[in-house]
């Protein structure tokens, strides 16, 4: 069973987008499937194939996350932030302002999913 020390060990050594296919192996290593980032506040819960899961403490104060999803402004948010233009947090705000309750990170099939308080997908991005 893998350990958030054992992610944060591996995280640590992220300095540039080729330290990110290191972090994806080490985490795959480690038997993590992928890791949900929670909107409402900033917990990440880490789970592997056989439901075994660990989770950070919150980040941040609850974000209210709105009840009826904006796709559409939230795709101009993620472009901004994909663009350096939103830190984390900003980002975060603006997730819950669109409806997203978390984003789900599928290291086995490298992608990122936007989910709804219902559990819709509502954008599926490929990782590369």
């Amino acid at each position: 069973m893998f350990t958030l020390e054992q992610i944060k060990q591996a995280y640590d050594k992220v300095k540039t987008e080729t330290d990110f296919t290191i972090y994806i192996n080490e985490l795959i290593a480690l038997g993590i499937k992928g890791y949900d980032s929670m909107v409402a506040d900033g917990r990440v819960v880490y789970y592997s194939n056989t439901d075994y899961e660990v989770s950070t403490d919150k980040k941040y104060d609850l974000l209210a996350i709105a009840p009826t999803a904006n796709k559409e402004r939230f795709i101009e948010y993620l472009v901004m932030h994909e663009g350096g233009q939103s830190d984390y947090f900003t980002f975060c705000e603006q997730a819950a302002q669109c409806g997203i309750y978390k984003w789900r990170i599928d290291i086995t099939e490298m992608t990122c999913t936007y989910i709804t308080k219902d559990g819709d997908a509502l954008i599926i991005e490929k990782i590369n």
